[in-house]
């Protein structure tokens, strides 16, 4: 190994050009030979520094519009010459090291995502020179440092003026540990898109070679429990709406169970109509609110449940204020609260609580066209995968089933329902009223014990069920949940149907004057 390397020529060929032009200064200031491809070669000589284009370096010129301009014995030996051995052959072949690779890729990704781009453009957008690169420059990293992030740049350039224009060797084994893992994340998702293609399923589905790519986030502290070791990964661009791009303004590092909670929450809240607030523990909602402001879904919230809420996380689809922050402070110990935003006297309160962390995220108003997002869970030897259920209660396929229609009250309830119903774990059941959530039982073995559960929380809460509307995720086998709804107060129930025994499950509502909706949609979460 050489502890560190002088860089004396470089290799620049970007196709995002953030912050090559401080780069590119730096390194000529430092009498560095700089070699380009076309158009980083113009965007330098448009600001002054001087650079070398390939084909003038290599003697041979670009052909095949471009596809062939870097794979060149004087580019490829250049990289890959290994100084102490190598020499002779490159002195023979008139070879000179290259010291420095700075490359990213055509976005291949993001091309391949757009549903109306053309099938050739796709294809021109596969990168291979990029690559080829990449990898050689990693390969040889005892000599060659390769830099394939522009965030990266900035670091480089302070490490090369500290040390003299010389890298050291952990730095160049770090940079090539990130580029083999781009080129990696890069061929897999040309290999998910052949897939596709070969198995004739839409872009966005799934296909016989699968590879998943995510980039490590942050180490925790533990997993589920102490004694397992756990990291957090992210999608290359996670979305600014979600856990994963949210933002930790105060509070010690998350745990493994805090994040799966805080997505829960997340998850639940931010598609609720009006203010609203949700409370989850150990992966289920126990509160569930909205209100003329974030206030008053709070109290709604946290009135269903206030036993369950101690040590939960908080997620608010509307800024938390001062008023809201002193007045969960006073109720409960919170462990989470996320909000898109935080006053600053609600943070100055929050900081007298320094375990609570406080998650800021960016909602996104004007939903666009959804990639569609994968669900993945493990099993000994495998994982299972599918589309992660984005079923929106605006879109539900409403079929009243019952004699009697739901009123207008019933209805927004129900749909209220439906949609929580969603985040709570299987069997569930919700009770709701007046944007409220009642009693929620969850992960039970026999629906009919959701039920009895959900209203045995109710009962405790004092809430009173009479005249509130509830959510199953899944059809009834038997009438017995119906029967016991009706015993409970319910007037009307909304669940996917799809038993054999729905003509039954119907009649009980009809005889019971119970409204009932079947939306042909299962919402089943293990």
């Amino acid at each position: 190994m050489h502890e560190s390397t002088v860089i004396q020529r470089a290799l620049l060929s970007v196709y995002d050009k953030t912050n090559i032009l401080p780069l590119a200064e730096c390194l000529h200031l430092r009498g560095v030979e700089l070699i380009s491809t076309g158009n980083t070669a113009a965007l330098l000589k448009e600001h002054g520094i001087p650079v070398t284009l390939v084909n003038e370096y290599t003697g041979f010129p670009e052909i095949m519009q471009g596809r062939v301009k870097t794979l060149h014995p004087k580019i490829a030996g250049g990289i890959l010459g290994r100084r102490d051995i190598d020499t002779d052959v490159m002195i023979a072949h008139d070879i000179h090291d290259i010291d420095l690779v700075v490359v990213n890729l055509y976005p291949f990704e993001k091309v391949s995502r757009d549903t109306s781009a053309k099938f050739e453009d796709i294809i021109e957008n596969i990168d291979i020179g990029g690559p080829t690169l990449i990898r050689s420059a990693a390969k040889n990293y005892e000599w060659c440092t390769v830099l394939v992030d522009p965030n990266d740049y900035k670091n480089f350039m302070n490490e090369l003026e500290e040390n003299h224009g010389t890298i050291k060797e952990e730095t160049r084994f770090l940079c090539a540990v990130k580029a083999f893992a781009q080129t990696a994340a890069y061929d897999s998702n040309i290999a998910n898109f052949f897939g596709q293609v070969i198995d004739n399923q839409p872009l966005t589905g799934f296909g016989r070679h699968l590879s998943l790519n995510y980039q490590l986030k942050e180490r925790l502290r533990y997993g589920e429990n102490p004694h397992q070791q756990a990291a957090f990964y992210q999608e290359n661009s996670p979305l600014p709406d979600s856990i994963t791009g949210a933002v930790q303004l105060q509070g010690k590092a998350l745990s493994y169970n805090n994040i799966q909670d805080a997505d829960c929450a997340l998850e639940c809240v931010k598609d609720l109509m009006d203010s609203g607030c949700v409370i989850v523990k150990h992966a289920n909602p126990c509160g569930v609110g909205i209100g003329k402001d974030a206030l008053s879904a709070y109290e709604k919230a946290y009135a269903c449940d206030p036993t369950s809420a101690f040590g939960g996380i908080i997620a608010f689809n509307k800024e938390i204020d001062e008023q809201l922050m002193k007045t969960i402070m006073d109720k409960q110990f919170v462990e989470v609260l996320i909000a898109p935003n935080f006053s600053s006297n609600a943070i100055m309160i929050a900081k007298q609580k320094e375990n609570c962390r406080l998650l800021q995220y960016q909602p996104q108003h004007e939903k666009q066209q959804a990639i569609i997002q994968w669900d993945i869970k493990s099993v000994n030897g495998g994982i299972l995968i599918q589309h992660k259920d984005n079923s929106n209660i605006t879109t539900i396929a409403q079929q009243i089933v019952s004699k009697r229609a739901p009123t207008k009250d019933e209805l927004q309830d129900l749909l209220f329902s439906w949609h929580i119903v969603k985040y709570v774990k299987s069997n569930a059941i919700v009770f709701a009223k007046n944007g409220q959530t009642l009693g929620i039982g969850a992960g039970q073995m026999s629906r009919i014990f959701s039920t009895e559960i959900a209203a045995l929380k109710a009962h405790e809460m004092g809430l009173n069920l009479a005249g509130a509307v509830m959510a199953s995720d899944a059809f009834f086998p038997f009438k017995d949940n119906v029967e016991k709804a009706h015993e409970l107060g319910i007037t009307a129930i909304i669940s996917p149907g799809g038993s054999k025994r729905d003509n039954e499950v119907i009649e009980c509502a009809n005889k019971l004057g119970i409204a009932m909706i079947f939306t042909q949609t299962r919402r089943f979460k293990h």
